[in-house]
Parts: structure tokens; C-alpha cells; sequence
């Protein structure tokens, strides 16, 4: 039998597995390449500190209950189940551009089976958080904050916001056209009465506070100021507000990509490693970043293959609509899964058929669009 301490092994290495396989390859590649004074230079600091900094000022909004408060606001004025499931798709599309896919998801997936529910609309709930989870994906590719893998590729290619929203834009609006046909498809029929709970007002002062802390964070973003000056702010600021919001962290995540970064430093001063996955990647940065995203999920596939390759647009369509198809391809579907199976009478199987189809439909069809845009534009 095994005891508490291998019990407890097992399940870190079960929910952090890209943690652990990414400091295997960290741990593998110091071999070739023993550690020495340019390891220093792997890492990406200023990614490091902007993904710390957003993820303080995010905690501490939703704190507060900004997002719940203004979710409620919304729900209340629907009317009929396509209102209703256009509000909590839209929710999660358009919130997930400033706040993240996972912490959208992290917010509006108990919305979405709080207000089915009340609703007495349950044979809904399947369809709208498979929506919710896809529209939290698509959404977010749309800015630099929207998701980790697009603040490492915004910094790493050093690309303006212009650029950015140039290149991303065309397929936002394809996946908001996807997603609102979905939504058609389901019906449309009158609500029953429903009841939805009362949020508190968010704390005026703490609101402020955070509102001005996440334009500091934006501007780092916009290179007005440095990450240090970021950094220092957004400490300062947590501790004087709330010290608990550094407990909200993930740091799992910041050290997946510390490992991440060592392997690809040490990786890029193997010749033979360098040449084979650069020959590898040429001009296949579109497929290798969907097909890549499939297995290991798509933050770690940015940054894998960034390090081998200068063609920044294909790769972030690659890994951006990589985060449909299979569960793991994103980690916030992964979320999404596990609160929608801790809801009441949750059918797991029929989520996932149903998680499924919708992604490998989105996925095919913005694969297509994404090779077309691609093929009229200098990759």
C-alpha cells in the first residue's frame, strides 16, 4: 500500500503535470549543458513580472465581486433562453479579453449553473458551458492579457499593440460570428420567473485601487514603464490593501515557466537539437502550434517553439486556436470541466461529447481561416 507522502506525490504530479514535464526537460537539458552565468539570461523577466502583477490585480477584483456584481446586472434584464445564453457566452468572450480565459471561466461556469438552474432550463447548461469555455478561449486571443501564451509572444517578438490587435483581430471576429450561430442553433423559448440572488456592491475604495493598479499593469504592457516600476507599485500597493491576495497566485505556473525557459535556453546552445527543430518548425508554425497545443496544452507550446522560430503571426494563430480541440489543449477547458462536474447531477460523459464536437468545429473552421489570412500576408 502506499503511504501519505507517495499519495501526495502522486496527486501534485496529476494536477501539475506540464509543471513536472517541463522540469524534466529543464533538469534533462542541464546535463548538455552544465549551469553557468548565461543561464541568467533565459529567463524573461518582464513576462515573469507582468503574469505575477495581473494575477495580484485580478485576484483583487474579483475579491471585491466586481465580475459577480456585474454579471448579476446582466442577467437580470434576459427575457428568453437566448438572451440568456447570450449573456453568459458573452460574458465570458469579452471578459476574458481583460481578466483571462481561466479566471473568466473561474467566474461565470457557477454563474452559468446558478442561473440555468433557477431557470429550470438544466438541459441547457451542457451546450452553454461548452460555449462559455470555447468563447473564454477565442476571446482571449484578442489582446496581450487575454491569456499567458499571448503575453509571453507579445514580449518575446517584441510586437507593438497595433501589431497585435492587427493580427488577431480578423479571427476574434470570425469566433464571435461562430459562437453566436451556435447559440441560435440552440432555440429560443420564454423564461420562466426566476429569482437571481442579490450581489454586493464592490468596495468603492478597493475598486479604485485595483481599477488603477491594472492600468499600471497596461502600461507596463505598453512599454510606458518599466516591469521593475510595475512590480515595485503592485507590491507595495497588495500589501498595504490586502497581503492575502498574494495566497491567490499561481505560482505553479510562473515556475513552469522559469522551466520552460531554461530548457529552450540550454536547448538553443545544442547546435544539433537548434538546427533539427528549427528545420522542423520552418514555415509549419500554424500546425505544429494546434497539433503541439493537443498534448501539451498551448502555454507551454508558445513557448517551446518560439525559441526556434520568427514567424510570430502563424505562431500565434497556431497556439491560439490550439487551445480548441482536446480537453488539455487549454487549461482553462480544464477548469471548466471541473466545475461543471461538481455541479449538482453533472453528466461528465455527455459534457465532453458535447465539449468536443464544438471544439473540432470551431477548431476546423478557424484553421482554415487562419491559413487563408496567412496566405495573403508575409508570414
Amino acid at each position: 500500500m502506499r503511504n501519505k507522502k507517495d499519495n501526495v506525490v502522486i496527486a501534485f504530479m496529476k494536477k501539475e503535470t506540464v509543471l513536472c514535464a517541463a522540469a524534466a526537460l529543464a533538469v534533462i537539458s542541464m546535463f548538455a549543458v552544465p549551469p553557468d552565468q548565461e543561464y541568467g539570461t533565459y529567463l524573461d523577466y518582464r513576462v515573469l513580472a507582468l503574469l505575477f502583477c495581473l494575477m495580484l490585480v485580478i485576484a483583487g477584483l474579483q475579491s471585491i465581486g466586481l465580475f459577480r456584481y456585474l454579471g448579476l446586472g446582466l442577467l437580470k434584464k434576459t427575457k428568453n433562453t437566448l438572451q440568456l445564453g447570450f449573456a453568459l457566452v458573452a460574458l465570458c468572450f469579452f471578459c476574458s479579453m481583460l481578466i483571462t480565459n481561466d479566471v473568466a471561466l473561474i467566474t461565470f461556469v457557477p454563474f452559468a449553473v446558478m442561473a440555468l438552474t433557477m431557470a429550470k432550463e438544466q438541459e441547457l447548461l451542457i451546450p452553454i458551458v461548452a460555449l462559455q469555455t470555447v468563447a473564454a478561449n477565442l476571446g482571449s486571443m484578442l489582446t496581450p492579457i487575454g491569456n499567458p501564451q499571448n503575453l509571453y509572444l507579445y514580449t518575446a517578438f517584441d510586437l507593438s499593440m497595433g501589431t497585435f490587435l492587427g493580427y488577431m483581430l480578423p479571427l476574434t471576429l470570425l469566433s464571435l460570428l461562430l459562437l453566436a450561430a451556435a447559440l441560435f442553433l440552440l432555440g429560443k423559448k420564454p423564461l420562466a420567473p426566476q429569482s437571481l440572488e442579490s450581489a454586493d456592491t464592490p468596495d468603492g475604495k478597493k475598486l479604485a485601487v485595483y481599477g488603477l493598479l491594472f492600468l499600471v499593469c497596461l502600461a507596463c504592457v505598453l512599454r510606458l514603464i518599466p516591469w521593475p516600476v510595475m512590480l515595485f507599485v503592485l507590491i507595495l500597493a497588495v500589501i498595504l490593501t490586502d497581503k492575502k491576495l498574494f495566497g491567490s497566485v499561481d505560482y505553479f505556473l510562473l515556475l513552469t515557466f522559469v522551466c520552460f525557459f531554461l530548457f529552450i535556453g540550454n536547448a538553443g546552445r545544442i547546435p544539433a537539437v537548434s538546427a533539427l527543430i528549427k528545420a522542423l518548425l520552418d514555415e509549419r508554425e500554424l500546425p505544429a502550434g494546434v497539433i503541439l497545443s493537443q498534448v501539451i496544452s498551448n502555454v507551454p507550446a508558445a513557448i517551446l517553439l518560439s525559441g526556434f522560430t520568427d514567424k510570430s503571426r502563424a505562431l500565434l494563430y497556431g497556439v491560439n486556436i490550439g487551445g480548441l480541440g482536446t480537453l488539455i489543449a487549454s487549461l482553462a477547458s480544464v477548469i471548466s470541466y471541473r466545475l461543471y462536474g461538481n455541479s449538482p447531477a453533472a453528466r461528465k460523459g455527455a459534457y465532453l461529447k458535447t465539449f468536443t464536437v464544438y471544439n473540432l468545429v470551431f477548431l476546423a473552421i478557424l484553421y482554415v481561416a487562419a491559413m487563408l489570412l496567412l496566405g495573403t500576408v508575409d508570414k
